[in-house]
């Protein structure tokens, strides 16, 4: 979508609303992951006192696996941004500003960019996800799988038969 922000730029006080959904939502925005639901953008676009503003929600639907037990996991999601936009800058490695030099914004690649970035690195079906058995692959959420997983690592074995020898 691109926002025409001419006349925004020119007149204190003017204010520009918008709101659509992102096409080709079946891109992936996560790696491996696509999104379950298109991506609905809702934002405004606001001069006040000559300083240009931009700030939207996006909204859709995650859905992958859990990274710890890999169970199905499906959540809304819901994110705010907050940018600062300018037709010319004079120092051009400033990144706080969003450089508008023609006064058209092309909006898809900023979301989809700003929701990539937003995104969890490590997604959980709970926040205390016991995760998979190492040994038979049970899911320990679901209860005790009954195997011996503490198993000694053979470089530390020496201390633990000094530890028991100790105990006894």
């Amino acid at each position: 979508m691109q926002l025409l922000l001419k006349q925004l730029f020119q007149l204190e006080g003017e204010k520009l609303p918008f709101e659509y959904v992102l096409p080709n939502t079946e891109e992936k925005l996560w790696p491996g992951h696509p999104v379950a639901s298109p991506v609905a953008v809702k934002g405004l676009v606001e001069n006040r006192a000559g300083m240009v503003s931009l700030s939207f929600q996006a909204r859709f639907l995650l859905r992958a696996e859990c990274d710890r037990c890999l169970v199905p996991v499906e959540r809304e999601e819901e994110y705010s941004f907050v940018h600062q936009l300018a037709r010319s800058l004079n120092n051009q490695d400033n990144d706080d500003f969003i450089l508008v030099p023609d006064g058209v914004l092309e909006l898809d690649p900023l979301v989809q960019s700003d929701i990539s970035l937003e995104l969890p690195t490590k997604l959980l079906c709970q926040e205390d996800c016991r995760g998979l058995c190492p040994k038979c692959g049970k899911n320990l959420n679901e209860g005790s799988c009954g195997c011996e997983t503490k198993e000694v690592d053979p470089r530390f074995a020496k201390l633990l038969q000094l530890l028991q020898e100790e105990q006894e």
